[in-house]
C-alpha cells in the first residue's frame, strides 16, 4: 500500500502503519504453507482466540472442498468475520466473552472436549489458537466454579501480573488448558496453528497452551497467586500444594503426534511495518517485539529515546520511525475504581506527559486485535499539542493518568484509534515518528 506523507500528514501516516501491522497477520494470506494433506480418517477443527474466527474462515476456504472437515472454535463476541455471519462454513464458530470468561465459553469448552472422544491414530485435529483463547475457553478445574474463575481473572488483570504469570495460574486452574486438550485428542495427530500475542512467542503461553506441554508447575502458580494476593478456594490451594492440579509436561507421550506452527508473530508484524516505512523512504528502527513492564515506565523509555533523536540525532538520525511491540501492564491499586482505558492509551498519555510538547514527535499505540482494554478503541495517537488540547477541554492530563482514565482524555481530544474488530491479534503495536 502507498503510505501518506509522514511530513504532511503525520497522523494519517501512523494510522496507515497500524493497518500494515494488522494486514501482515491476517490468516487468509499466511496459512496455506502450514496445512497438511487430508488424513486417512476424519479431520476435527477446534480452538479459540480473537483471531480464531478469521483462522476458521481461512482454513475452510483452503481445505479441499471434497475432504470432510468439521469442528467447533470459539472467538470473542463481535469477532465472527463478516463472510461467516450470513453463511456459516463447515466449522462451527461460537462467540464467548473476553477478557472475563462467561458461561458460553464454559459450554463451548465442554462441547469441544466431547468432540475429541473416539479419535484414532488415523484422525487429524487442527487446533486454531490465538491470543485471548485463555478467557474464551474456560473450563474450571474440579473444585472451582466459573464465578471463582471470573473473580480470579479480574484480580489478575488488575494486579499488574505479566501475561506469562497470568497464564501459569490459568493453566493450573483449568481442565482444558496447559496441554490437557491435546491429551484428550490422543492418539490422533494434532496440528496446532498459532498466532502469537505474547512476548517471546512461547506456544505454552499463547492462550495458556491447551495443546502443548506445560513447563510451569503448581508451585509456581501458587507463588504467583500469593505474591499478588489472589484469593482461591481451600480445595484449590490444597490441589496446588499436593500437585494434584499439575499439567502434562514436556516428554509426555500424549504429545508424540503433535506439530506446532507459529503462522504470525509480533516480530513479523513489526518487520512488515519497517519494510513499508523503508519503501516510503523513511528509516524505521525496531526496539523489540517483546517489551513488558508498566505502560508508563515503557513510555518514559520511549520518550527519552525520542527526545534524543529529536534534539541530538542520536542514536538514530531523524526523520525516522521507532517501532516496538510486546505487552505492557497497568497496575490498579486494590480498592480503587479505575477509569476508562487500557495499556495502549495509558502508554500514550504517559508518553505525552514525558515529552511535554516536544516539537516534531508524534506517536500511535494500539492493540492489533482492535480493543485496548475494555472500551471500543484499539488505542490512540498523540501530537505535539496533545496536552494543550486536553487542558483546553478542561482536563488535567496528570490527574487523568493517575486515575487510569486515558480513554476519556483521548475521546475529548478526538484522538482515539477505533478500527473495530481486526480479526487477528499479534499484541501491541507502537510507533513513534520523529521529524
Amino acid at each position: 500500500m502507498t503510505l501518506p506523507s509522514a511530513s504532511a500528514q503525520p497522523v494519517a501516516f501512523l494510522r496507515a502503519l497500524f493497518d500494515v501491522a494488522v494486514a501482515r497477520a491476517q490468516p487468509r494470506s499466511i496459512m496455506a504453507p502450514f496445512l497438511p494433506p487430508p488424513p486417512k480418517g476424519r479431520t476435527l477443527v477446534i480452538g479459540a482466540g480473537k483471531a480464531s474466527g478469521a483462522m476458521v474462515e481461512a482454513l475452510d476456504a483452503l481445505w479441499p472442498q471434497d475432504a470432510p472437515i468439521s469442528g467447533l472454535v470459539a472467538t470473542r463476541y463481535g469477532y465472527v468475520p463478516p463472510a461467516l455471519r450470513g453463511k456459516p462454513g463447515r466449522i462451527e464458530l461460537v462467540e464467548t466473552a473476553h477478557p472475563v470468561p462467561d458461561a458460553a465459553g464454559e459450554a463451548a469448552a465442554r462441547r469441544m472436549l466431547a468432540l475429541t472422544r473416539g479419535l484414532t491414530a488415523d484422525d487429524l485435529v487442527v487446533c486454531l489458537i490465538s491470543g485471548g483463547g485463555s478467557a474464551l475457553l474456560p473450563l474450571p478445574a474440579e473444585g472451582l466454579s466459573l464465578a471463582d474463575k471470573q473473580r480470579i481473572n479480574r484480580e489478575l488483570l488488575m494486579s499488574g501480573a505479566t501475561i506469562g504469570e497470568m497464564n501459569c495460574v490459568r493453566k493450573h486452574l483449568s481442565a482444558i488448558k496447559g496441554g490437557r486438550l491435546a491429551a484428550a485428542c490422543a492418539p490422533a495427530q494434532v496440528l496446532t496453528l498459532l498466532i502469537s500475542d505474547v512476548p517471546g512467542d512461547d506456544p505454552a503461553t499463547i492462550a495458556s497452551g491447551p495443546t502443548v506441554p506445560d513447563p510451569t508447575t503448581c508451585a509456581q502458580a501458587l507463588e504467583i497467586i500469593e505474591r499478588y494476593g489472589i484469593d482461591i478456594p481451600a480445595s484449590i490451594r490444597a490441589g496446588l500444594l499436593s500437585g494434584a492440579l499439575e499439567t502434562p509436561k514436556p516428554g509426555d507421550p500424549v504429545f508424540s503426534g503433535n506439530r506446532v506452527e507459529l503462522i504470525a508473530t509480533p516480530r513479523q508484524m513489526l518487520q512488515a511495518v519497517a519494510e513499508a516505512c523503508a519503501q516510503a523512504g523513511l528509516p524505521a528502527h525496531i526496539l523489540a517485539d517483546d517489551m513488558e513492564g508498566e505502560s508508563r515506565d515503557i513510555a518514559l523509555a520511549h520518550a527519552a529515546l525520542a527526545r534524543s533523536v529529536a534534539r541530538h540525532g542520536t542514536p538514530f538520525a531523524k526523520p525516522c520511525v521507532i517501532l516496538s511491540g510486546g505487552e505492557t501492564t497497568v497496575t490498579v491499586a486494590k480498592g480503587s475504581t479505575p477509569g476508562k482505558g487500557g495499556r495502549g492509551t495509558e502508554f500514550l498519555l504517559a508518553l505525552a506527559l514525558a515529552l511535554d510538547g516536544e516539537a516534531g514527535v508524534w506517536a500511535l499505540a494500539g492493540d492489533t486485535d482492535g480493543i485496548d482494554g475494555s472500551e471500543d478503541n484499539a488505542g490512540a495517537w498523540i501530537t505535539p499539542d496533545t496536552l494543550t488540547r486536553a487542558r483546553a477541554a478542561g482536563l488535567s492530563p496528570r490527574a487523568v493518568l493517575d486515575g487510569h482514565d486515558a480513554y476519556t482524555l483521548f475521546a475529548a481530544t478526538g484522538d482515539l484509534l477505533v478500527p473495530g474488530p481486526t480479526y487477528t491479534n499479534v499484541n501491541d503495536f507502537r510507533a513513534v515518528l520523529v521529524l
